[in-house]
């Protein structure tokens, strides 16, 4: 695998992670394009399948069930720390913490998520710092599984972007998956510091 590959893999699983909204349906043909020139990927088929999905859906009924899907109460959230940290003051550092390393990097975030969403992390690794936000994908690898599982037990075709972004990491660690599956995100009910509230990362012009 190329370093193009990995940046075009990651890319594609950001984009198709997007809210599906007329700008999201715009940029389809581009994601599909280059997922086609993915010879020998192994998140290729998850890829294709997850774009089969969307491109077979009623836009209405998607944007609907992109919203249903994605739901923190149900441990459905595309927010990667909350798995371990939940609605607790830990949770705010962790997000300052990301924000440092983006900007580390020369990255800046716009406002539009968090930097722990999924779709972020995974543009850093595209079109960030490769090595940084790989090993951001990695860290967070058991959370990745946890949301993986999760959407395959819903049905959704999302879990096929779940599967093409599990197949460029290593395996995750079952001990620690089983354990936050089994204790839960922590509640403490105080709500996440405005400061953090930080969206997509983007290159700081120079």
């Amino acid at each position: 695998m190329s370093v193009r590959d990995f940046a075009v893999e990651r890319a594609a699983a950001a984009r198709l992670l997007d809210y599906p909204d007329a700008a999201f349906r715009q940029r389809l043909p581009l994601v599909a394009g280059a997922v086609s020139e993915l010879d020998g990927s192994p998140a290729r088929a998850g890829l294709e399948a997850a774009l089969g999905y969307i491109a077979a859906a009623d836009p209405g009924r998607l944007e609907s069930a992109y919203v249903d899907v994605f739901d923190l109460k149900r441990r459905r959230t595309l927010h990667l720390t909350y798995y371990a940290d939940g609605d607790t003051r830990r949770r705010g550092p962790a997000l300052a913490r990301l924000k440092r390393v983006y900007a580390a990097s020369g990255w800046a975030c716009d406002g539009a998520e968090l930097p722990d969403h999924l779709g972020v992390v995974l543009e850093f690794a595209a079109r960030g710092d490769a090595a940084a936000g790989h090993r951001l994908l990695v860290e967070f690898r058991s959370a990745i599984e946890l949301l993986r599982g999760a959407l395959h037990e819903h049905g959704t075709g999302y879990r096929h972007v779940l599967d093409a972004v599990a197949a460029t990491l290593p395996p995750p660690d079952g001990a620690e998956v089983r354990r936050l599956a089994a204790d839960g995100p922590p509640a403490e009910g105080v709500g996440v510091e405005p400061q953090v509230m930080l969206g997509m990362p983007t290159r700081v012009a120079s």
